[in-house]
Formats: C-alpha cells, sequence, structure tokens
C-alpha cells in the first residue's frame, strides 16, 4: 500500500471508534488517509482525533467556505485512490444506493470517480431489513464493493451478523482491492467485452443449495457464490453468452450475464437440463450430496424426527453433464476439499467423467474469503495457482477456457 492515498467517511455508529485504528493501521502499511466525519459521525469520534491520528485536516461540512475556496468537494472526492466508508451505517448505504447528496460525505461519494469500498456496521436486523439487502445489492451492482460484516455480539446486545470487522480484516479488504487492481492490468476495462468467447454459450453454477427438512430448516453449506459469480463475469466479459444458475445468496447479477435462481440441488438439476445446450459447463456450485423427505410440520423433539432425517442422495448434476446427449465440449468440475486435495479431485474428474476439475481446500476461511488457491486437474496432470484474488482466479480460468474453446 505504498503510497496510496485513502479518503475515508466515517459514518455515524458506534463502531466508528475502530475507524481511529484503521488510520493508524493504512498509515502503518504505508498509505495516506484523508477523514470525512459526517455530523453523526461526530457523536462518536472527534475531528481533532481524526486529525492527530492522519495528521491530515479532517472535512466535516459541504458548505465550509474555506474548504470550498481552497479545494473544493470535487477535487477533495477525485484525489484518492480509494473512498472507504467506514462504518457505513444503514441510513449511509440507503443514500449511497439512492444517490442522495444532501450533506459532504454523499455529495464526495456521487462525485467521485474512484472505486469506493463501503463496511458496514448495524443493528442485526437492519442489516437482514430487506430494505438493506436491496440497497446493497443496488451498491455491488452500481460497483462498490462491499465488506461482509462480522457475526456476534452486538452494542445493542443482540447477537448475528452487522458488526463491524475488526481494523486488520478491514486492512486486508483494501490490501486486497489494490492487489486486484494491479492483477487487472492485463484484463479489459470496465465495460469492454473482447470478442474471445464470442457466440459461444456457458452455462455456470454457483452458490449453495438448501435442501428442506420441514418448514423450518435446512441442510446447507458455508458457499459464498463469490467465486462462481466471478467466473461468470469473466466468461461474459469475454464475449461468451453466459447463464447462471445460483443458489441461494444476496450477490449482484454480473454485468450480460442471464441469471436463473434456485434452491435446491433437483431445482438447480432441471435449470441446468434447461440450459442446454451450451459449448461449456462450469460447475462452481456447492451442492448438497443428499436431502431428507421434507416434513410437512416443524419436527418435534418426540423420537420421531431420526426416522424423518433418513437422507436421500440428489442428483450428481456434474456426472448429468458429462454424460448427457447435449454434453458440452468442455465440462469444468469444482471440488472443495478439506484433506489430500489434488488426490481427491483427480479421483472425482475420473467418477464424473469431466474434461477439468478446479480443486481447492477449504478447511480455512476459503468459503466466504475474498482469495483462492486452486489446483487445476486436466487429463494432462496438474497445475497449481498460488493463492489469488477470487476475480483473478476467474479471469485466469475464463482465458484457459476461451483458449480450450
Amino acid at each position: 500500500m505504498m503510497g496510496q492515498r485513502i479518503l475515508l467517511i466515517v459514518g455515524g455508529g458506534i463502531a466508528a471508534y475502530k475507524s481511529c485504528e484503521l488510520i493508524r493501521l493504512i498509515r502503518k502499511s504505508g498509505g495516506t488517509v484523508r477523514c470525512v466525519l459526517t455530523e453523526a459521525g461526530q457523536h462518536f469520534v472527534t475531528p481533532m482525533t481524526l486529525a492527530a491520528l492522519s495528521e491530515q485536516q479532517v472535512h466535516t461540512s459541504l458548505f465550509d467556505l474555506k474548504d470550498e475556496t481552497e479545494m473544493g468537494h470535487i477535487q477533495l472526492s477525485r484525489e484518492a485512490d480509494l473512498v472507504v466508508v467506514c462504518p457505513a451505517t444503514a441510513d449511509l448505504m440507503a443514500k449511497m444506493a439512492a444517490g442522495i447528496a444532501d450533506d459532504l460525505a454523499t455529495t464526495l461519494l456521487i462525485a467521485t470517480d474512484k472505486p469506493v469500498l463501503a463496511v458496514p456496521a448495524m443493528n442485526v436486523r437492519m442489516w437482514s431489513h430487506a430494505a438493506t439487502v436491496r440497497n446493497v445489492a443496488r451498491l455491488r451492482a452500481d460497483g462498490v464493493t462491499v465488506v461482509e460484516p462480522d457475526e456476534g455480539p452486538m452494542a445493542c446486545g443482540e447477537y448475528g451478523p452487522g458488526r463491524l470487522p475488526e481494523p486488520p480484516a478491514i486492512l486486508a479488504a483494501i490490501e486486497r482491492h489494490f492487489a486486484e487492481r494491479s492483477h487487472a492490468a492485463a484484463v479489459p476495462p470496465t465495460g469492454i467485452r473482447t470478442s474471445a468467447l464470442a457466440g459461444r454459450h456457458i452455462v455456470v453454477t454457483a452458490g449453495p443449495t438448501h435442501e428442506p427438512i420441514d418448514p423450518v430448516r435446512y441442510i446447507a453449506n458455508r458457499s459464498s457464490g463469490k467465486q462462481g459469480f466471478a467466473i461468470a463475469g469473466a466468461l461474459a466479459a469475454l464475449g461468451a453468452r453466459v447463464t447462471l444458475v445460483a443458489g441461494p445468496v444476496q450477490l449482484a447479477t454480473p454485468g450480460g450475464v442471464r441469471r436463473v435462481d434456485v434452491e435446491t440441488a433437483r431445482e438447480m438439476a432441471d435449470a441446468v437440463a434447461h440450459a442446454l445446450p451450451a459449448d461449456a459447463a462450469v460447475m462452481v456450485a456447492a451442492v448438497a450430496d443428499w436431502r431428507t423427505a421434507e416434513a410437512p410440520q416443524k419436527l418435534k423433539k418426540d423420537g420421531s424426527a431420526p426416522a424423518a432425517l433418513a437422507l436421500v442422495e440428489n442428483p450428481d448434476i456434474l456426472a448429468t453433464v458429462s454424460q448427457s446427449r447435449d454434453r458440452p465440449r468442455l465440462v469444468v468440475g469444482f471440488a472443495a476439499e478439506t484433506n489430500d486435495v489434488i488426490d481427491h479431485a483427480v479421483a472425482k474428474r475420473a467418477r464424473k467423467g469431466c474434461d477439468w476439475i478446479v480443486a481447492n481446500d477449504v478447511s480455512g476461511d476459503v468459503m466466504g474469503g475474498e482469495a483462492n488457491r486452486v489446483h487445476i486437474v486436466t487429463a494432462s496432470g496438474v497445475e497449481s495457482w498460488d493463492e489469488l484474488p477470487k476475480d483473478e482466479v476467474a479471469r485466469r480460468l475464463a482465458m484457459r477456457i476461451a483458449d480450450a474453446l
């Protein structure tokens, strides 16, 4: 981060105190920080504190005559390399999503031509409210990077997702942004498509599946869908017509991608079958291997639950596609493993009949994380890629698919 300039917008929430430590970490990493403190944020931290930590003037008002004469909010919004909103409250994100510009912070955000990274912090019910879910999806669709909040106890006494991540985790997200930016040097600029996959139809699956047990419970896994969505976007950027069959995730649809939402493994299998024929299929989804016979009522602790929970094997979507009459020219499977990753991937490729297996170790925090270390298993052998941002894994895999087709 040496020399990178961060414009830090501090919103009004109890977690605003963590912005002080974030400033220290950014500067320790070689970056510089200029702060904008909202009116609500001033109830939690003071301009003097932020100024002392950043060694820069702190800006608080859109109508500061001195600031507007010497710099102006337009210049302030564009002189940074990255705009970070931390904490991003429900109110602030709602204004960002709606394009409201009624104070210095929101005016800067709508005037900036630089990337924006938002770090939400709010009550668990506010985070899960339909309006917030909609606003987060809108921001992501607009190109804003929204960091997932932590889960845990909150100042209000409730527990759940909505906590501001700890400053080292926020710094890691900022560093990933700059790492991805440097990797993107070989990627076509945003909005510009190449023709490497023009005329090709590619089916991609992503995310988990949810298998109902009864009206209130289901079997699931920790897949975030991020890698699959990134791959769908990278393929579309190369000119492919992409059908993305997505399990239940809260992610914005990549540009130029047709999305089909499903919940269960059987629904995903049906959606994939309807999407064929295709030139390639990239099966990234973490499909549940088993389901139960769904109970019509909530199961009780009366001894009946064990019999009702007998597991039934789900459709094997990867094997079905690999062996179908409409088999794509290239079938790529994914293998999430916790041990003996390459050995299991080699065996899976032979068992399923697919062309490639992309394997990764999910024993850590890969599922839901922003980076991946993968092994590409083909008939020719194994190629391993060091840990990379998921967007870069997607770009490399898309280019490799283009070469194969």
